[in-house]
């Protein structure tokens, strides 16, 4: 009876602390020759804050500002960040970005179903919302000194991603189209990953908890 209810309090915690999370969902804007990651540069990168519930963009030169909002939040959450936004934003940060707790929801939709899929595809089969632009017209603009265009689509892109997170974890589903126009569903998990915590009686039981530290 101890132990059930010791691991009834511990749950409880859990959903409790995943509740108080503060994450970030980001997304970065480049300029440069895409097969070369080496020479992306940045031009934009673009954030919401849930804690703030609040969106904000940074320029390359305002780079210093974002990286204390980074380094407090217990999860960075992106599309495909993973392979592209954490590692060329990782070459402007003095640490390693790397390191830090993230979700690629990519990564999650690719282990779930093999496949990797277009946000503005998913986000519209899911959500019926699309992309404002594509990166093609963030390059011109920002080749045109239109940076303020670039923080608009960016930040669009924020919302687009961070409105499929918060559908995907609430309803541990998510939807893409098929070529003949049908919505398939995608199960997905976005929660944090566990740490595994053994109880002292060493039953086998664990309790799975993520703790923002």
């Amino acid at each position: 009876m101890i132990d059930c209810l010791a691991q009834v309090f511990l749950l409880s915690t859990f959903n409790y602390i995943l509740n108080l999370m503060s994450e970030i969902v980001f997304d970065i804007e480049t300029i440069g020759d895409i097969r070369n990651y080496d020479n992306l540069k940045i031009t934009v990168v673009s954030i919401y804050g849930y804690e703030s519930d609040s969106y904000k963009s940074f320029e390359e030169s305002e780079l210093g500002d974002l990286w204390p909002i980074l380094e407090q939040a217990d999860r960075l959450i992106g599309y495909n960040s993973d392979h592209f936004d954490i590692p060329i934003l990782n070459r402007y940060y003095p640490g390693d970005l790397l390191s830090f707790p993230s979700l690629d929801m990519l990564k999650v939709i690719k282990d779930s179903c093999g496949k990797r899929y277009k946000l503005n595809d998913v986000a519209k089969a899911t959500l019926q919302i699309e992309k404002s632009a594509d990166g093609l017209q963030a390059i011109k603009w920002f080749e045109e000194g239109k940076i303020d265009e670039i923080k608009k689509y960016c930040e669009q892109d924020v919302k687009v991603t961070k409105e499929l997170y918060d559908f995907g974890k609430k309803n541990k589903m998510i939807y893409y189209p098929t070529l003949t126009g049908d919505i398939i569903p995608i199960a997905v998990n976005f929660d944090p990953v566990p740490v595994s915590i053994e109880s002292d009686a060493g039953g086998g039981t664990n309790i799975n908890l993520t703790l923002p530290f």
